[in-house]
């Protein structure tokens, strides 16, 4: 059996059009918070955890061009913390706990879950806007709880979790370009 490339590019294209407008909208809140000073912390689980620590990697080292370091960090990444957490008050706590005790207002929280019903992933959105912090989505096709509890949702038309997740990362670079183009100038190719 052969992997159609041509056929995921086509698909990866049509994505990001068909999702322009909550792209750019995600985009301008991110460069925003970080013009004033807000700070962006991602969280997942499995494959979205990976991509959660992709994408704060691009921000505070480099996408294309070599520039300041931005203020994001994957709270999936501190195993310490994560199993002290999971021991002493259950997993569904791990991220809620940190989105508590890190986040301020103005903040964002971007919560990547496939199904978006990760109760895990819930009770840290949660937190978080009680907090003040903005809270952003990437989910699957119907979005799940997650869409309705996030002030901003990306939902991929599709039930098929490695889709999902190639096209969160997909739209994760794009961000990463849009915001380096925005905050420090042309983004070389």
């Amino acid at each position: 059996m052969k992997f159609n490339y041509k056929k995921a590019s086509t698909r990866k294209k049509a994505l990001l059009l068909s999702h322009l407008d909550v792209i750019r909208k995600i985009a301008g809140t991110l460069i925003t918070a970080f013009k004033n000073g807000h700070r962006l912390y991602l969280i997942g689980n499995g494959g979205s955890a990976a991509d959660a620590q992709h994408i704060a990697g691009e921000l505070i080292g480099r996408f294309k061009m070599n520039r300041r370091p931005l203020p994001a960090v994957a709270l999936t990444t501190d195993t310490s913390v994560i199993t002290a957490l999971a021991n002493d008050f259950g997993y569904d706590t791990c991220f809620a706990r940190q989105v508590e005790a890190l986040s301020s207002p103005g903040d964002i929280v971007l919560a990547l879950s496939t199904s978006g019903n990760s109760k895990g992933i819930l009770h840290a959105v949660q937190i978080a806007q009680d907090r003040g912090a903005i809270t952003i989505g990437f989910t699957g096709e119907d979005g799940g709880l997650l869409k309705d509890a996030v002030d901003i949702c990306l939902k991929i038309p599709s039930d098929n979790t490695p889709r999902i997740q190639e096209c969160h990362i997909t739209v994760g670079h794009v961000l990463c370009s849009l915001i380096e183009k925005e905050l420090f100038g042309t983004v070389p190719r």
